[in-house]
């Protein structure tokens, strides 16, 4: 088995191949050339300095984003146009658990911090027993503020690296309480190495992607998109309704628009028929733009599908229907909501850390079509509908 990894997703630009668990190459440059003058030139001297060719790899693996636009774009479309031309799949690493996987094997947890601007950072929480990485806190955009309260919280010893930990040094000083440490030079920023490794075990674990399919994950939006939202705002109106059995249809239809195993419409009436689950419809001006719903037993609830029509996304529509559901579902007596969602699903892990779930376990091939593992999510201790409402 033979990967070549690709990292250009901040300031570093590195590409390496491994072949199993072998590391071959590694070229990497943190220098003022950018990314489109050094990433092919990089990867075609590892390819004549190792005498292969390129048809010969099973993989490509990229870092995925969050991090720079520009550097994930040039990475993307390196990879796909690789994927495309070799006619091989392509392997998306979430470039936080890439910069992680650096300290594979670190007895202390691992808080990796890339610069976002605007004093967030690109960020994570990881443990390692032995070199399995648990993700305690996947990667999200977040203040600095908000992620060393969350260190601080598992009072353990942490190492921070991350081009973000230097920016921060100051912050972290004065306001970390548990032991802390940076990452040395060799290991504090993105290599490609670390992404080809974790990519072999996405590769034995089947987590694949074609080229056409590939996408990179900002986890925010670009300066760009948020003007152009913000000038719409003014005209969008959400509502939230209770899912009716004549919206069975239209339900299913988005179903099948965005999951690759969906519900059908006899599936949403006979749910809708029952006396222990809530469903909810979103419409923004009108238009049918997304839904939710949860089974409920005792004082525990389960959320089945969080379904948002694309033109609808990153507009609030998410949280606007996960608020409603958390509001009646306690006035209903519930203490403690569970989801599951796709590891790979780095957008909808993010809005669900933000109205306060954290991870609590993991569900191997859990989906299929693709096959994947499943995070467990459930809603931390002391949850109120007060308490949901506000963090919408």
């Amino acid at each position: 088995m033979k990967i070549l990894a690709i990292d250009s997703s901040g300031l570093v630009a590195s590409a390496a191949i491994v072949e199993d668990d072998v590391l071959l190459a590694e070229y990497t440059i943190h220098h003022k050339k950018t990314h489109s003058q050094t990433l092919l030139p990089m990867i075609d001297e590892i390819v004549r300095m190792l005498s292969i060719d390129l048809a010969e790899l099973d993989a490509i693996a990229v870092a995925g984003g969050p991090g720079s636009f520009t550097g994930l774009r040039i990475g993307s479309a390196t990879a796909k146009g690789l994927g495309f031309a070799l006619d091989k799949p392509l392997i998306q690493i979430p470039t936080v658990d890439g910069l992680a996987y650096n300290l594979a094997g670190c007895g202390m947890l691992v808080c990796p911090l890339m610069d976002a601007r605007r004093n967030q950072v690109y960020t994570g929480l990881y443990a390692f027993e032995g070199y399995q990485m648990h993700t305690l806190i996947a990667q999200c955009a977040v203040g600095i503020e908000e992620i060393i309260e969350k260190v601080n919280e598992k009072e353990r010893a942490v190492t921070f690296l991350g081009d973000g930990a230097a920016v921060y040094a100051s912050y972290i000083k004065e306001h970390c309480s548990v032991p802390f440490t940076f990452a040395p030079a060799h290991l504090d920023k993105q290599r490609a190495s670390a992404v080809a490794a974790l990519a072999v075990e996405y590769y034995r674990a089947g987590r694949l992607q074609d080229a056409a399919a590939h996408r990179p994950e900002y986890l925010r939006l670009s300066q760009a998109e948020r003007e152009r939202l913000a000038k719409k705002s003014a005209d969008f109106t959400i509502e939230i309704r209770r899912m009716q059995e004549g919206q069975a249809e239209q339900a299913a239809a988005l179903e099948a628009q965005v999951f690759s195993v969906p519900w059908s419409a006899q599936a949403f009436t006979d749910a809708l028929r029952l006396d222990h689950t809530l469903f909810y419809t979103a419409f923004v001006n009108g238009n049918f733009a997304g839904y939710c719903g949860m089974y409920l037993a005792a004082d525990e609830g389960e959320i089945t599908n969080v379904a948002v029509a694309p033109a609808y996304r990153r507009r609030q529509v998410a949280r606007s229907l996960l608020a409603k559901l958390f509001a009646d579902a306690a006035q209903k007596g519930v203490r403690r909501i569970f989801l599951e969602v796709r590891r790979s699903n780095q957008a909808a892990i993010y809005l669900y850390q933000k109205m306060g779930f954290v991870s609590s376990g993991v569900r191997h091939n859990f989906y299929q079509d693709p096959t994947e593992d499943a995070l467990v999510m459930r809603c931390q201790a002391g949850w109120t509908a007060d308490g949901a409402n506000s963090s919408v």
